[in-house]
C-alpha cells in the first residue's frame, strides 16, 4: 500500500475542491471544511494510524453531508406544506421562507363539489342554449339545437332548465302555500288579514325576507317543482308535463368532456408535485450549531465509508514477520449503522415540529395549565 497517498495531516480548501461546488463560496463553508478534514482524520486514529484518504476526499464528504442535510429539512417541508403551495408559481425560492398556512387545497377541492351543485361556485364554464317548445310536442333533439359545438358521440349534461315558473314572491304572503312566513296567525292578530307586507317588514329584517325567498325557490327546484325532464340517449329531451302552449325553453349544459378534464387551467410554472417545489441546496452560514453538529457526524460516516472502500482492496498487509489484517469490514458497517441512526434522528426532530404536533403540545400545556389554575386557592378578603 505504499503508492496510496496518505493524508499529510492538513488541508487548505479552495474553491472547486468539492465535486459539485454548492457551498464553495461560503465563507463559513470554506472555514468549516478544514476544520472537519481535521476533525474526521483524528476520529479515525491520526496521527497514530495512517489514513488513505486526501483533502478532495474529506471535502466531497462534507459537501455531501450537507445536502443530505438539506434534502431530509426541505423533504419534511415539502410534506409538511404541499397542500399551501400546491398551484402556486415555481419562481420563488422557498428556502429560509415562512409558508402561512391557507385553504388553497380546500377550495380547489370544493370547486369540484360546486361543479355539481348548480348555482354553488365551480371552475368550468356552462353553455347554454335555447329552443322552442311546441304545443303537445313533449320530445326534442337537442343536437339538433346545441350545433356542432358538440359531436354526436359526446356526452353532454343539462344543468338546468329555465321554465317561466310563477315567482315566489307570489307565495310569500300565502297563508295556504306552506313556504310562506308562517306569521299568518300574526298578521290576523294585528286585524291585517290575508295580505300584510307592512307588519312583516316591521318585525323581521330584510335578511330574513330575502332567505325565506331563497328557500321557497329552492324547495320548488328540489321538492315540488311542476316541471321535470329527462334526457335519453345522450340527447333526446322530453318534457314533463307535456306543453300546453308554446314558449322558448332555455337550458344549460356542459361537456362531459370538459366537467371530467383532470386539467382545469392548463398552465406552466405551477407547482404540481413534490419534484418542482423550489427548495434549492440550504445556505450553510445560517444552519445554526446543532444543524452544523448533525453534518460533521454524517460526513464522519461518509469518510469511514470511503475509508473501508479503500482499505477492502487489500485484504492484508505484510509488516515484518507477519501479517496483518485491515478493519475495512468494521468502518463500512460501522458508517452504515451511523448513518442510518443520524436519519432516524432527524426525521424524529422534523416530524416533532409538525403543526399537527405543535397543536397537540399546545393541548397538553393548557390543559396542564388548567389543572395548576384550579388548585389555587382563592384570595380570601379580610375586612
Amino acid at each position: 500500500m505504499s503508492h496510496i497517498p496518505i493524508w499529510p495531516g492538513s488541508s487548505s480548501f479552495f474553491p472547486g475542491d468539492t465535486p459539485f461546488g454548492f457551498y464553495d463560496n461560503d465563507q463559513s463553508f470554506q472555514t468549516d471544511s478544514e476544520m472537519v478534514a481535521t476533525w474526521c482524520a483524528s476520529r479515525l486514529g491520526y496521527p497514530l494510524v495512517d489514513i488513505e484518504l486526501q483533502a478532495i476526499n474529506f471535502f466531497a464528504a462534507f459537501e455531501e453531508a450537507t445536502n443530505e442535510y438539506g434534502t431530509q429539512l426541505y423533504n419534511f417541508q415539502i410534506i409538511n406544506n404541499f397542500g399551501n403551495v400546491e398551484g402556486t408559481t415555481t419562481g420563488s425560492n422557498f428556502n429560509n421562507q415562512l409558508i402561512t398556512p391557507n385553504l388553497g387545497g380546500v377550495v380547489n377541492l370544493s370547486e369540484q363539489y360546486g361543479n355539481e351543485t348548480d348555482g354553488s361556485g365551480g371552475d368550468y364554464k356552462l353553455e347554454s342554449g335555447s329552443l322552442m317548445v311546441s304545443r303537445n310536442q313533449q320530445r326534442y333533439d337537442l343536437l339538433t339545437h346545441i350545433g356542432s359545438s358538440v359531436s354526436g358521440s359526446e356526452a353532454i349534461y343539462i344543468k338546468r332548465l329555465y321554465h317561466n315558473s310563477p315567482a315566489a314572491i307570489n307565495r310569500y304572503f300565502d297563508p295556504y302555500a306552506g313556504t310562506g312566513t308562517g306569521i299568518q296567525s300574526l298578521m290576523q292578530t294585528f286585524g291585517f288579514g290575508n295580505y300584510s307586507p307592512g307588519v312583516n317588514f316591521m318585525l323581521m329584517p330584510l335578511s330574513f325576507d330575502i332567505q325565506k325567498l331563497q328557500a321557497i325557490e329552492l324547495n320548488d327546484t328540489i321538492r315540488k317543482s311542476g316541471y321535470h325532464f329527462e334526457l335519453t340517449n345522450n340527447r333526446y329531451l322530453k318534457l314533463f308535463p307535456i306543453p300546453t302552449s308554446a314558449y322558448m325553453l332555455h337550458y344549460e349544459y356542459v361537456v362531459q368532456s370538459v366537467a371530467n378534464a383532470p386539467i382545469k387551467n392548463p398552465s406552466t410554472g405551477l407547482i404540481t408535485d413534490a419534484s418542482n417545489v423550489p427548495y434549492t441546496n440550504p445556505v450553510y452560514a445560517y444552519i445554526n450549531e446543532p444543524g452544523r453538529q448533525w453534518i460533521r457526524k454524517y460526513a464522519l460516516a461518509l469518510i469511514k465509508e470511503m475509508l473501508g472502500s479503500v482499505r477492502g482492496k487489500y485484504t492484508t498487509i505484510p509488516v515484518p514477520g507477519a501479517e496483518t489484517t485491515l478493519d475495512h469490514v468494521r468502518l463500512i458497517t460501522e458508517a452504515k449503522e451511523e448513518k442510518t441512526k443520524l436519519i432516524e434522528e432527524i426525521q424524529t426532530l422534523l416530524g416533532e415540529t409538525t403543526r399537527l404536533k405543535q397543536l397537540e403540545r399546545k393541548n397538553q400545556e393548557s390543559q396542564q395549565s388548567m389543572e395548576i389554575f384550579y388548585k389555587v386557592p382563592y384570595p380570601i378578603y379580610v375586612l
